[in-house]
């Protein structure tokens, strides 16, 4: 069947197309970019210097270029990065000769952001924001204690599909068991 219908498997925004109507696609191709702009979050760099006092959970102050001062967000720190921008660069930089200018370094610490808040004043990826981190609680861990036990994020997309042809194999084997006289266990 050359028409097919594409569900995403979250709700969110189309923020980049890169298919247009009538074009063939093979399976696995990536047609567009959904942006659930209800569940964001802010990759912040800080300085190396300022992370000595930073934990998770300790709240944060969030404003952004696109609202101004009018606009703030409260969140939380959700995680510390565990190594630098720069040791994750395609070309990372090599003190091999003898240049060994200090240059401060960079961290990402993830804030999660409140979504009633996002909600009321939605932002958009890639935008520019100032965040400001309460310092006060330093009872949190530096570093996360152990891995997400569940997927950050889920869908049941399929879960209809599946169940059809769930009941159509039990119904198949259901029948030709049925047919030839035998009976077998169900799974």
């Amino acid at each position: 069947n050359a028409r097919s219908t594409l569900v995403a498997p979250v709700t969110g925004y189309v923020a980049k197309r890169s298919v247009q109507l009538g074009q063939r696609i093979q399976p696995g191709t990536a047609t567009m970019a959904v942006i659930p702009l209800d569940q964001l979050w802010i990759d912040a760099n800080f300085k190396e210097t300022q992370l000595g006092k930073m934990r998770i959970g300790q709240p944060v102050e969030i404003s952004s270029d696109l609202y101004g001062s009018d606009v703030k967000y409260s969140g939380t720190i959700d995680s510390l990065g565990a190594g630098t921008g720069s040791a994750f660069a395609l070309l990372p930089a090599q003190n091999a000769t003898g240049n060994w200018i200090k240059i401060v370094q960079r961290v990402p610490v993830r804030v999660h952001i409140n979504p009633e808040e996002l909600a009321q004043h939605p932002l958009r990826i890639g935008l520019s924001t100032t965040v400001e981190v309460n310092l006060h609680d330093q009872s949190g861990p530096v570093l996360a204690q152990q891995a997400r036990k569940q997927a950050a994020f889920s869908t049941q997309v399929y879960a209809e599909q599946l169940a059809d042809a769930d009941a159509l194999i039990t119904r198949l084997i259901h029948e030709n068991s049925a047919a030839s006289g035998k009976t077998s266990a169900q799974r």
